[in-house]
């Protein structure tokens, strides 16, 4: 079994965890982009559905949003794009994760802790809730084994234009029951900042 197996109804007893849907980040105000970005991200979001393809959803919307939070935090965390993260292959906790975002700024190696995940979809965002919440179990397992435990994991499930957020606090998962979407971009960094700030 991997991370890709895990679907939404498998969490709560393969993982010990207990899933609630509430209000999360509907408060959260937005950030404005820098100049020019939004120009940018749509003509990836043409390419991207024009392509229809979970990769170019991947390089050319979900990316491009990763790195402008990135760059909004002055560069102070570090973003992996497809990196291998087996964390506990004995209950599935390994493969492949589309996005990992650490509290460090070191890239190359993933150093703890990771404070979010997010793992990006072709179609539909509820597809990959299952995968995300098992990433976002394993990124809570890294920090405490690597002596850097914090008190909350994010994770986002993503289309590119279509975002939902979690977040997990020992054994709770917590969905956010609200919808984002690329048209509010300025909401969505709002919510990896506030994500990046509180983790």
């Amino acid at each position: 079994m991997s991370y890709r197996e895990f679907a939404l109804n498998d969490v709560e007893a393969k993982l010990g965890l207990t899933l609630t849907i509430e209000p999360l980040f509907q408060t959260v105000e937005a950030v404005e982009p820098r100049a020019g970005f939004s120009e940018t991200l749509q003509e990836g979001v043409t390419v991207a559905q024009g392509a229809n393809t979970e990769k170019a959803r991947s390089e050319l919307i979900i990316a491009p949003i990763l790195m402008e939070f990135r760059r909004l935090r002055g560069n102070q965390n570090a973003l992996f794009s497809g990196v291998e993260f087996n964390v506990d292959p004995a209950i599935g906790l390994n493969g492949f994760c589309d996005f990992l975002i650490t509290r460090s700024s070191r890239q190359y190696i993933v150093t703890a802790p990771v404070i979010a995940v997010a793992e990006g979809k072709n179609d539909n965002v509820n597809y990959g809730l299952g995968q995300c919440i098992a990433e976002m179990r394993a990124a809570w397992l890294f920090n405490a084994s690597k002596h850097e435990p914090i008190t909350q994991v994010f994770g986002a499930t993503t289309t590119g234009t279509h975002w939902k957020f979690l977040r997990l606090r020992d054994a709770q998962v917590t969905l956010d029951s609200g919808d984002y979407f690329i048209r509010d971009v300025g909401k969505i960094l709002g919510i990896l900042l506030h994500m990046a700030e509180t983790a």
